[in-house]
């Protein structure tokens, strides 16, 4: 089955799409202001959707996993991406940053507890919000699980999917001097913040061909090329983050501290060939963490928009509907 094939699948098991009935520009401090929207029924059960990447941004399709009789749905574009601006700014713009937004949409809007909803990068700053405000998170729904170590960055960055995957991973580090190659990130951070603009829009689109080709289970290999502002922010707040480790205390921080949300329930949607995120983390994350429902999806990749994926989410939001509202 090919990867077009592959979403139209995923389009049929997800809710019709809705628009917005709230739309505003946030300002959370240090010269950021933070696109959000709300859509679904605005009494009803609050999620609040974090995107990935970092640097990813929201979309209407992220709309369509929530019943939206039920649910009260919020979505926003995390610092320095999507509409909110500045755009691909790195200033002022960590993890503890973000967790401190969330809790400023949350109080904003008026929520005491959500449900928190994230995929890849949302799934750590999901992870990491609700160890970071254990109350006020009402269930955690995780999907493509990544938990901000250096093993996964090695996995990714070092070659390690590049064995499964050599042709984009070629395309990939072929743009590096051999010299360079033994830390890509590094090589790749001083591309993209070299300050020149046709330098950093090339790299970007590099470094985000290499993520997307190996998203979805169906892929050729091919990632195809972004848009060059999309790319840029992608790209450069990407490599931001994952240049500091996450902003962590200490690699492996979110296990370390896993007890704190012992109490939450949680769903882990993960996709058994996954290349992007592999399920051993899925896997050790549910073994320490109690409240968590680990499930595997077969034939399936990293991708949102993988049928499996879509549908098993869909599967999760529809009984949390059922026997929470």
């Amino acid at each position: 089955m090919d990867k077009d094939l592959g979403q139209k699948r995923a389009v049929q098991y997800l809710h019709p799409p809705i628009d917005p009935y709230d739309q505003q520009m946030l300002d959370v401090g240090e010269g950021h202001t933070v696109y959000m929207e709300q859509c679904g029924n605005p009494h009803g059960i609050p999620v609040i959707v974090l995107h990935g990447g970092p640097g990813g941004g929201c979309s209407p399709a992220m709309r369509r996993y929530f019943d939206p009789g039920v649910f009260r749905v919020v979505l926003f574009d995390q610092r320095g991406c999507g509409r909110s601006r500045p755009h691909a700014s790195v200033t002022d713009n960590t993890t503890w940053h973000l967790v401190d937004d969330i809790e400023r949409i949350r109080t904003t809007l008026g929520i005491d507890q959500f449900i928190v909803f994230g995929g890849s990068w949302g799934a750590t700053l999901a992870l990491i919000y609700a160890l970071s405000h254990p109350t006020r998170v009402r269930k955690l729904v995780l999907r493509g699980v990544f938990l901000m170590t250096q093993a996964e960055l090695d996995w990714f960055y070092g070659g390690g999917a590049g064995l499964f995957w050599p042709e984009p991973w070629a395309r990939f580090a072929d743009l590096i001097p051999e010299a360079e190659r033994g830390d890509m990130i590094a090589a790749y951070h001083r591309r993209l913040f070299s300050g020149d603009l046709q330098t950093e829009t090339k790299y970007a689109r590099a470094w985000s061909g290499w993520e997307n080709a190996l998203a979805s289970v169906y892929s050729s290999g091919q990632g195809g090329e972004a848009p060059g502002d999309y790319a840029r922010a992608f790209a450069r707040l990407e490599n931001h983050y994952f240049t500091h480790a996450g902003f962590l205390e200490t690699d492996g921080w979110i296990l370390e501290n896993i007890d704190r949300i012992a109490h939450v329930p949680g769903v882990i949607v993960q996709g058994r060939y996954d290349m992007i995120c592999p399920p051993a983390r899925a896997w050790q994350l549910a073994k320490r963490w109690p409240g968590a429902d680990l499930r595997m999806v077969r034939n399936a990749g990293h991708a949102l928009s993988e049928p499996g994926i879509s549908s098993e989410l869909v599967r999760v939001m529809d009984h949390i509907a059922g026997t929470e509202n």
